[in-house]
């Protein structure tokens, strides 16, 4: 391993890698790799191999010093992690010891102005983690006023959705909406500030990153596909930033996890047996020194479960909430 200090320190990582167990000989999937941080300490224990996937090239680049210091253990792959079990099935692995996942947005990105992320820094209105596809600036451009008010609502829970998309509707019949200052501007005359509250735009950026990403259809495949190639024993550790996400990962679980009694009025139905024993009850949040040192951290949970011996569950339908694909068609 080399000795390299590392570049970014995973919010509640040194607890969802503990809840990994790493062991010598064991294969892990660090399913978003970010900056590395998960990987750095998996590949801490000897003769561990990692599969780090990320969709965002960038981040990808940034880790070839980590594979190059890995010793052939880390291997790197540009994708989504929904396409976990491909990846892996790519690599000539068909089951392995341990998934991680660290949901939603990294700090490089929103870090990075012209990804267009964050409002606090001018940009373009871009929010593409992969960099491909259309940005959100074209969703702004291109989407009804109830579809916008659909996403806005829906992905970002923001009650005055209908007055954002109204106003998102009127501006840009006069310029088109092409930078995030633009845009929180607009935000901002509709959402009123209020004292030690989030900024008024806050809720807006999510629900489009989050759609121009479909980051929530992404988590739910996710979440299916490492429990296909979890081992029995391997263990799953994800950690979320906000309640849309956590909330699919705790229904999973508790879907999976739980020993069904049955119907009384279809008892001949065979129920699925748990495919998972969960290991948080309630999930884990970060102390207060990691909230001090790193203020985004505040809204993080860990949730974590092992994986049995049942056959995987049937493929959950996925919700029917707002889409690119219904966008390009017209709504």
């Amino acid at each position: 391993m080399t000795e390299r200090a590392p570049r970014h320190i995973s919010v509640l990582g040194r607890e969802a890698v503990a809840y990994l167990e790493p062991r010598a000989g064991g294969i892990y999937v660090d399913a978003t790799f970010g900056a590395g941080g998960y990987s750095r300490m998996i590949l801490d224990t000897a003769e561990t191999r990692v599969i780090g996937i990320d969709r965002d090239r960038t981040a990808i680049t940034g880790g070839f010093d980590l594979v190059d210091g890995a010793g052939g253990r880390l291997t790197l792959v540009e994708g989504r992690f929904s396409d976990l079990a491909e990846v892996c099935a790519a690599q000539g692995v068909d089951a392995v010891d341990g998934v991680v996942m660290d949901v939603g947005v990294s700090s490089m990105q929103l870090d990075q102005a012209e990804r267009g992320f964050s409002f606090r820094l001018g940009g373009p209105l871009d929010m593409r983690m992969a960099q491909s596809g259309p940005t959100a600036a074209d969703v702004v451009a291109t989407a009804s006023e109830k579809q916008l008010a659909d996403i806005i609502y829906i992905f970002g829970e923001e009650r005055h959705s209908r007055g954002v998309a109204r106003a998102i509707v009127a501006a840009r019949k006069d310029a088109p909406i092409t930078t995030t200052g633009a845009l929180a501007d607009i935000v901002a005359k509709v959402v009123r500030a209020k004292p030690n509250e989030i900024h008024p735009a806050t809720r807006t950026f999510q629900a489009l990153r989050i759609f121009v990403n479909e980051e929530l259809d992404e988590l739910h495949q996710a979440l299916a596909a490492a429990e296909l190639v979890l081992k029995p024993g391997g263990r799953l550790a994800v950690v979320s930033f906000h309640s849309l996400e956590d909330r699919i990962v705790k229904n999973f679980l508790s879907e999976r996890g739980k020993v069904s009694a049955g119907s009384r009025h279809l008892p001949e139905v065979a129920q699925a047996a748990p495919s998972f024993q969960i290991l948080t009850k309630r999930p884990l949040v970060p102390g207060e020194a990691e909230i001090s040192a790193n203020p985004r951290a505040r809204s993080a949970k860990l949730r974590a479960a092992e994986r049995t011996a049942s056959p995987a569950h049937a493929d959950d339908e996925l919700p029917s909430w707002p889409r690119l694909a219904d966008l390009k068609r017209g709504g």
